[in-house]
């Protein structure tokens, strides 16, 4: 028998089609969803398909074999709905194991029959649907920063699932119909929970939901900030379906057939919904758009989502027999960030300003807004960094006077509502894990975690990298070990090496998700052992790019020019001329006052030179001359 990572190599996979469309054409009443067993249950349960694993288990096995006949490689579980989210509409949260070990079963059955039957190997993948509720979107518009589902709600209820449907006999789980991307990041982290309790892995497909024309998800993000909210889960497959038919999704999949460095599925719907709810596309026409993905390289998996049959199915599995399967393309490592939109941070990037000013420690204006619970100006500070060009923004709420993680959730539930500042990345800013960790489960997309670091040691390093990586973000680390914070070159750099390789030889973290911060310290001090600060970040910055393959480089910026606090002329110029030469040392990403900085080149001559001695450390009268200046 051939892995299935074997054959998606040989050839395109096919997927099944609508259980939905197949069960409505046994006109079941209520009592036939109701059977003997809840004969007597108080809630109407009729429409809830998936008790029919439980009460019609041979209606579900006739579709499940007829697909297979029709040449379905994958059969997806009956189990759209079935969390304990979804079946409490039903009263029958009690069920959910059931439901899923059950269903599975059914569909392991059927897999093996039509295995032994054809000689062809087929797979049972365990189906984990999106439940009725959003973890990113408030359902009151007149309170946006409400949630009927928390994250851990949503984690609990998929490990029920997923245990039932292993159990039962999945070879793999499907998270599909993605509408809002936290939700698909809650079922991604059970998935990886029952991993790491289990000691097994099973293959992970992921397939999303673009909603209509406007290319976005229901919770706002487009293909690619979709694709690098996800990536970290390792999917066999990424792919796309249902909302639209082949011809709308088509964009879509072209898309991700590019930018996705593993295989691609797609299972449109047959066509769009007419006036009475139905789908009209015929399998012949449904089968000539697929064909000709196949031919243009989109496709690993293909197969058929709302309104499809065994006939579409059978059509499909026609169209796709005789065309090579997509050839996975090898992409350069990139840090991969994403709010709504995606901000890929390669080796030819320019450099990315990072926001400063929603920070309660960096900004007395900020920390009164949040103080005062004046959320709706503190959105507007958030706001202003993004139109004055940050492409990310920096969130800190450490402040002894606040409840720092319930003021994160709040602002971060607020700015998700916000479509102009969630198209950026989120950076959660603080020294307390726990406030990160919170923040770690408002963000659909991919954000940083500033910052972790070996102050406390090895131990408590590892736990909250392997947090961050499950929780699908980026960090930065600090240079900062069991002996205090580096301020020397070497420091600096031992620290970072000593960082980078627990972290991509031990834990397996993606190298180009590591953004180092080697501190950048006040200059001009009026203290001798600050003046090459500034050269010793530089430099540091410089063997950290030449030694740590793909790792990024980050700071403060603004501390840099502490001394000049209250003249923000010359804070400007000592800022602008540290990064002109930081950034040409390496240096990827700062946070900065995204709307106060100058232009190295436009900086009066006598100021720049002065400032530039300072930072390069080239007078010993450097401060003096500064000051005179000032």
């Amino acid at each position: 028998m051939y892995s299935l990572e074997n054959l998606l190599k040989q050839r395109i996979l096919v997927l099944d089609g609508a259980m939905g469309t197949m069960i409505q054409g046994y006109s079941l009443d209520e009592q036939g969803y109701r059977g003997q067993q809840f004969k007597d249950h108080a809630s109407d349960l009729k429409g809830n398909n998936d008790l029919l694993s439980l009460t019609q288990p041979q209606i579900i096995k006739e579709i499940h074999t007829a697909y297979l006949n029709a040449g379905a490689d994958i059969i997806e579980t009956n189990t759209f709905n079935s969390t304990s989210i979804s079946q409490a509409d039903y009263a029958l949260e009690h069920i959910v194991h059931d439901l899923n070990f059950h269903s599975a079963r059914i569909a392991r059955e059927a897999a093996d029959e039509v295995t032994q039957q054809t000689g062809r190997q087929r797979f049972v993948a365990g189906v984990l649907g999106p439940t009725n509720r959003t973890a990113s979107l408030s359902p009151d518009v007149n309170n946006p920063g409400y949630r009927n589902i928390d994250f851990d709600t949503l984690v609990k209820s998929y490990e029920e699932a997923i245990h039932g449907l292993v159990e039962g006999g999945a070879d793999l789980l499907l998270v599909e119909t993605i509408f809002d991307t936290l939700n698909a990041k809650a079922a991604i982290f059970a998935i990886e929970s029952y991993f790491e309790m289990h000691n097994k892995r099973l293959p992970i497909m992921i397939s999303g939901t673009i909603t209509d024309a406007s290319g976005r998800t229901l919770s706002g993000q487009v293909t690619e900030a979709f694709w690098n909210s996800l990536r970290h889960a390792k999917p066999i497959s990424f792919g796309l379906n249902c909302a639209l038919g082949p011809k709308e999704l088509r964009e879509y999949v072209e898309e991700l057939a590019t930018i996705a460095d593993t295989f691609v599925s797609a299972h449109p719907n047959a066509g769009l919904p007419n006036a009475f709810g139905e789908y009209d596309e015929s399998p012949e026409s449904m089968a000539a758009h697929i064909h000709e993905w196949a031919q243009s390289g989109f496709l690993n998996i293909v197969g058929g989502c709302c309104g499809t049959t065994p006939a579409h199915i059978e059509a499909i599995a026609h169209a796709v027999a005789d065309v090579a399967p997509r050839n996975v393309p090898t992409l350069e490592p990139k840090c991969r960030l994403s709010g709504l939109e995606p901000l890929n941070i390669g080796k030819d990037s320019l450099f990315v300003n990072v926001g400063e000013r929603t920070n309660v420690t960096g900004s007395a204006r900020f920390k009164k807004l949040i103080l005062e619970e004046d959320y709706d100006t503190a959105l507007e500070v958030a706001r202003e960094q993004v139109d004055n060009g940050a492409q990310v923004i920096d969130i800190n709420m450490d402040e002894a006077m606040l409840d720092g993680e319930q003021a994160m959730v709040t602002f971060l539930n607020l700015v998700a509502s916000d479509p102009d500042i969630s198209r950026v990345p989120i950076m959660l800013d603080s020294s307390k894990w726990s406030i990160i960790e919170v923040g770690l489960k408002c963000i659909q997309g991919k954000g940083v975690v500033n910052s972790i670091s070996l102050k406390e040691g090895e131990e408590q390093f590892v736990e909250h990298a392997r947090l961050v990586r499950k929780y699908g973000a980026a960090v930065i680390v600090m240079a900062f070990d069991e002996q205090g914070q580096a301020d020397t070159i070497e420091r600096k750099v031992d620290i970072c090496k000593r960082s980078y390789q627990i972290l991509t030889e031990e834990i397996g973290f993606a190298a180009e998700d590591i953004i180092f911060d080697p501190n950048i310290f006040a200059v001009a001090t009026g203290i001798e052992e600050h003046n090459n600060y500034a050269v010793d970040f530089i430099e540091a910055t410089r063997i950290i790019k030449q030694t740590l393959p793909h790792a990024k480089v980050s700071g403060g910026v603004s501390n840099v020019s502490f001394s000049f606090r209250g003249n923000n002329a010359v804070r400007e110029a000592i800022h602008a001329v540290f990064l002109y030469h930081a950034i040409k040392a390496g240096m990827d990403m700062g946070i900065v006052n995204a709307g106060q900085l100058a232009v190295y080149e436009e900086i009066p001559k006598e100021l720049r030179e002065h400032v530039e001695d300072v930072i390069l450390n080239r007078r010993d009268d450097a401060t003096d001359r500064l000051l005179e200046t000032a």
